[in-house]
């Protein structure tokens, strides 16, 4: 199975794309990063195996790649209508393929939306996998501010120390979307500790959007727009929460895989959440090639836990935390 559709969600007609060798399988859906930033596309550059154990499904959010369109408002790019979508989604998922439960599988963004999702509605879900864990998200911004600081005056990188000083985060300056999406995306691309360790610069992230065949000529261009429409309403929300506090627990299973050079998402902070997090079966795994997209950049090993300990509820392969 390979196809394309749209379906109305909640009064907003959205995208997907459902990939499966075999839709008997368990059905998984994956949220992607952002806000804003569909990953289809990178799936089919940095191929994944999830088609081979699932039948998967990758969603593009309200606002977001070929679901945006511009009569959506501010107003609806909202947490809470996205956690509705999400719902919405799974829902219709359970219906098509006859399934009691589905898994669901959360990238930066997504791992945010995630674990709200699955605290709210946990009956729907087999497990959460979390994959580049947001936490504390401001906290994770300022340690990785400190380290490119200090890594890039280690170097001598006059440039960079240069325009890092403009945004002072580490002594509490505001964490703007001028200062993430051109000083901070640039420094942690230089460094490695990025999308991926092999993502040099975001320019690569758009050549893999205008390769994409999934996409039409419209719908390339139109990906850029709605991911600064999506992450300009909903950033601020995602940099300030703090799922230590909102979600002590949760009620499925819960693996978590963490890049050991991810700074996007705090690699030390994702592993103290899940040392925190209460849940019935918990697993953090941690992948010693990888920045913030190890499902891309570690996908075999990503494949095997998979395999090994998820579909099995199991930990075996998991670090002791």
């Amino acid at each position: 199975m390979n196809e394309k559709f749209f379906i109305e969600i909640n009064g907003s007609k959205q995208g997907m794309f459902l990939q499966s060798e075999n839709t008997e399988n368990p059905v998984l859906l994956y949220l992607h990063g952002g806000a804003g930033s569909p990953e289809a596309a990178f799936a089919e550059k940095y191929p994944t195996g999830l088609e081979k154990l699932f039948t998967v499904c990758w969603w593009e959010q309200r606002g977001s790649g070929i679901s945006y369109n511009r009569k959506i408002t501010p107003k609806e790019m909202t947490l809470e209508q996205l956690v509705s979508d999400t719902i919405e989604v799974a829902h219709y998922l359970r219906n098509r393929f006859g399934k009691e439960k589905i898994y669901i599988m959360g990238h930066s963004w997504g791992s945010l939306l995630g674990v709200i999702t699955v605290k709210q509605q946990p009956e729907l879900f087999h497990a959460y996998i979390g994959i580049g864990q947001v936490a504390q998200q401001e906290r994770s911004e300022r340690l990785a501010y400190t380290y490119m600081m200090e890594e890039f005056c280690k170097s001598k990188d006059k440039k960079m120390i240069r325009q890092l000083k403009k945004f002072p985060i580490e002594t509490g300056g505001d964490i703007s979307l001028k200062y993430l999406v051109g000083v901070r995306s640039e420094g942690m691309n230089k460094l490695g500790i990025g999308v991926m360790r092999s993502m040099p610069s975001m320019l690569d992230f758009v050549a893999i959007v205008l390769r994409y065949k999934g996409y039409t000529l419209g719908e390339k261009f139109k990906f850029q727009q709605g991911s600064s429409f999506s992450l300009k309403c909903l950033c601020d929300r995602m940099i300030y929460m703090d799922l230590f506090e909102l979600v002590p627990c949760l009620q499925v299973p819960v693996y978590i895989f963490q890049g050991r050079y991810d700074y996007q998402t705090s690699y030390v902070v994702a592993k103290e959440f899940a040392t925190a997090l209460k849940a019935p079966i918990k697993g953090f795994y941690t992948f010693e090639n990888s920045a913030h997209s190890p499902c891309f950049e570690e996908p075999e090993k990503m494949c095997n836990i998979l395999r090994v300990d998820v579909l099995q509820q199991q930990v075996s392969l998991s670090d002791k935390i």
